[in-house]
């Protein structure tokens, strides 16, 4: 089964040993994106804010492997704080639409640079 990275410059770069995401066969698996934009700035506003850019990094992600939000299986939402999880999860709505992937959500102890959201995508791509 082929394997490809994906990259592109519409996400932050990869800061570790580690891709964007890999695509294998017709799966895409993303990495965790925390809210740090493209050119690598941290957004470290309110958590919504925090959240759209997750959700910028991620569309362009997806983008990249000539994917969308519709083709999005699986998606694990790591929050630093559940009090935070309304608001997260209107953002998340934005994205999503009618479309419901299955979904993890857990409150974690850290994160990178002490953001407040990091969210990874597991999608079909034709």
């Amino acid at each position: 089964m082929e394997k490809n990275i994906i990259s592109t410059e519409n996400a932050p770069a990869a800061i570790g040993p580690y891709s964007q995401a890999v695509k294998v066969g017709n799966m895409l698996f993303t990495s965790g994106q925390i809210p740090l934009t493209p050119a690598g700035d941290l957004v470290t506003g309110p958590i919504k804010e925090q959240t759209h850019q997750v959700f910028q990094n991620l569309k362009g992600v997806l983008e990249a492997a000539g994917a969308s939000f519709t083709d999005v299986v699986k998606a694990t939402v790591f929050i630093a704080d559940m009090n935070q999880f309304g608001e997260i999860n209107e953002v998340y709505a934005e994205y999503f639409g009618d479309h419901r992937p299955a979904r993890s959500t857990v409150q974690v102890a850290r994160l990178p640079k002490d953001v407040g959201v990091e969210i990874e995508l597991i999608a079909f791509v034709k």
